[in-house]
């Protein structure tokens, strides 16, 4: 919950923050869950007995991301900018690069499942990440709405509500 003391446009500049880094989270996530895929289909190709793909992976990219995997998310998409240097994109090249993604047709079944496994876990972080940051802007939502409401409406289209305490 935002602090007592936190002026009206604090807080909203505090959500727009966040709402920022969760777009990040969220995109890196979607990096993972496509690497994840790819991964998946290698797996069920070796499982049926295919001989090895004679295209590269990138050229399988729009075949295995083609199919279909259910909603996504009902939330409209924003433009989302990531630094290539943000953490938890170097975190997932990092990832990626000690398990030999780019080669994983090359790979033992033993090593594939080794990346799966590092895949999943990476989203499910993501996955967690963003589930706590929800949480947050949610409660800062919250609070926006609360003083906006306190103050007869008066806070909602010029950031300080009457009364706001300043921080």
């Amino acid at each position: 919950m935002a602090e007592d003391n936190q002026t009206l446009a604090g807080i909203r500049a505090e959500r727009t923050a966040l709402q920022r880094e969760e777009d990040i989270v969220s995109f890196v996530r979607r990096l993972a869950q496509g690497r994840l895929d790819l991964v998946s289909d290698e797996e069920r190709r070796r499982a049926s007995g295919a001989d090895a793909p004679v295209v590269p992976l990138a050229d399988r990219l729009a075949e295995v991301f083609g199919q279909q995997h259910g909603g996504g998310s009902a939330r409209p998409p924003r433009e989302t900018e990531v630094p290539t240097d943000h953490p938890l994109l170097q975190q997932l090249d990092e990832l990626c690069d000690s398990h030999g993604f780019e080669n994983m047709d090359t790979l033992d079944d033993r090593s594939i499942s080794a990346l799966s496994d590092a895949l999943g876990m990476f989203e499910r972080e993501c996955s967690r990440q963003r589930h706590e940051m929800f949480e947050r802007i949610d409660a800062l939502t919250a609070e926006v709405v609360r003083r906006v409401r306190e103050a007869g409406g008066a806070g909602a289209v010029v950031g300080d509500a009457p009364g706001d305490k300043k921080s």
